[in-house]
């Protein structure tokens, strides 16, 4: 009897060695991989400087394109001015603004569109034309609607809109027919049902709706801006360096644009992920 449970000792032991190890190789395997990327992604970076370095040293001329070492330069000095950090503030909350409240309307309409047929081709026929109307048209006659200041929430607001609407209901569309008539019999709770059907079934297209309306959104934002002319905001001193052929702050000021807008769209998708992540291990418990 001892021997017999040694042995089973011994080869659980054993077991959770050979486990652990898989464990270690999957995660080594998965580490590997996201170096790699990373190294690519940054090689990527480095050799697209270079042309930009190479064009800006043919064409020669600061008016036309400055060059990667001018830009930095221009946006070291453009950080210890209190315009700099006010515009930035200022644009990021009202563009912000208007993709929390896209990302809030689109779901609640899709989810009306999903329980009324009438409410769906209703909701349709809005979204198709707001995304055929182009940017600058939206912007034009916005300005009779809402003053300068508002109006890259609202830009952002309708340019997000359609993106998040079509994605979720789609979502909501797809979910599991098989589990949904399973709950029905087992009387389980709309709530219960929204968490563990609907939820898994939009999350995937939630996640990719919102990546794709965070690009919309700050393009569109500010696009708002360069042509409304907000005190304060970035679009403003973008129109301003344009204004007096300021070539290096334009392309500052881009350079800003485009990390706001990267590291806004990773924290979101991000907190998403978290959200997503919590909710899947809690199925898996239950």
């Amino acid at each position: 009897m001892i021997e017999t449970t040694a042995m089973m000792l011994q080869y659980a032991s054993s077991y959770k060695h050979d486990n652990d190890q898989a464990e270690m190789r999957v995660w080594m395997k998965d580490f590997n991989k996201d170096v790699h990327k990373r190294y690519i992604t940054l090689l990527a970076i480095a050799i697209w400087l270079i042309l930009w370095q190479v064009a800006s040293i043919v064409i020669n001329s600061n008016i036309l394109i400055a060059s990667p070492i001018q830009v930095v330069t221009t946006l070291a000095k453009l950080i210890f001015e209190k315009s700099f950090w006010f515009s930035i503030s200022s644009s990021f909350l009202k563009i912000s603004l208007g993709f929390i409240l896209a990302v809030v309307t689109g779901v609640l309409l899709s989810l009306g569109a999903y329980h009324n047929v009438f409410l769906k081709e209703f909701f349709t026929v809005a979204m198709r034309v707001i995304k055929s109307i182009p940017v600058a048209s939206f912007v034009i006659l916005a300005l009779l609607w809402v003053r300068a200041r508002n109006l890259s929430i609202l830009i952002s607001f309708l340019m997000v809109l359609p993106i998040i609407y079509t994605n979720v209901l789609k979502g909501v569309e797809s979910a599991d027919q098989g589990l949904l008539e399973m709950a029905a019999v087992f009387h389980m709770s709309g709530l219960r049902k929204l968490k563990f059907i609907y939820l898994p079934a939009v999350m995937p297209y939630f996640v990719s709706a919102c990546s794709v309306g965070l690009g919309f959104c700050w393009k569109s934002g500010i696009a708002a801006e360069v042509i409304g002319l907000p005190n304060n905001s970035i679009g403003e001193q973008l129109y301003e360096a344009k204004l007096y052929l300021m070539t290096k702050e334009m392309f500052a000021w881009t350079v800003v644009i485009i990390g706001i807008s990267v590291v806004f769209e990773k924290l979101i998708l991000l907190l998403i992920n978290k959200l997503n992540y919590a909710l899947t291990k809690e199925m898996l418990e239950r």
